[in-house]
């Protein structure tokens, strides 16, 4: 056991620092629903945009709220570079979410095509899982969490094969303009590196399980 560690069991624990990364975790995953209703349910483009970005701006708040907690705070639940981490990944996932839909409203995309439509679906149930998956740190439920980590890795693997296919196809389609391809790959970047970043968090939260396991 590092100093560290003895120090931990010694003094108390600020467990706040678990509600914050389960708030960003609900954050992203409204921000994704919101995303879905441009996708799915025939909200324009500039609606869609409005409501993501407000999740956006909730999860700022929340980075800023860990950020001071953590430069009052000696003492924390799991270590401090892990935790913050876990809130830039969080973020950067409704980040991406907010430069695809922004991508939308600037660029001109007025209806989601179906690869979009299949990212979004993948997106929604990426973030439910980590919304679901969050509560588990504070639980130390480390068997479940690396559980959900393998699905997440399973479910980039199935975004990564609607964006290259999707891709593929733009540009192998000699009807396409140049606009049109730069509109769609665009967005389909934004989407696709966001699913992306749901793995990449699914890969931090399964070092954690084995590193505090």
């Amino acid at each position: 056991m590092g100093l560290q560690d003895v120090i931990r069991f010694l003094l108390p624990r600020e467990d706040h620092f678990y509600d914050f990364l389960e708030q960003q975790a609900k954050a992203a995953h409204n921000g994704a629903k919101a995303l879905a209703k441009f996708t799915e349910s025939g909200q324009t483009a500039d609606e869609a945009r409005a409501a993501v970005q407000k999740c956006e701006h909730e999860g700022d708040a929340i980075v800023h709220a860990m950020e001071e907690a953590l430069a009052k705070t000696f003492v924390t639940p799991i270590d401090r570079e892990d935790l913050q981490r876990l809130s830039s990944e969080l973020d950067t996932v409704l980040d991406l979410m907010n430069g695809a839909i922004r991508a939308c409203t600037m660029l001109g995309v007025e209806e989601a095509t179906e690869p979009m439509k299949q990212l979004v679906k993948i997106l929604v149930d990426c973030t439910h899982r980590i919304d679901g998956v969050m509560p588990k740190l504070r639980r130390h439920e480390y068997a479940e969490i690396v559980g959900a980590a393998r699905e997440l890795r399973k479910i980039e693997k199935d975004a990564d094969t609607v964006y290259r296919e999707a891709i593929s196809s733009l540009f192998k389609d000699s009807t396409v303009d140049a606009k049109k391809l730069i509109r769609e790959k665009t967005v389909l970047e934004d989407l696709e590196n966001a699913v992306d970043q749901c793995d990449s968090i699914g890969d931090i939260l399964a070092n954690l399980a084995v590193k505090n396991g």
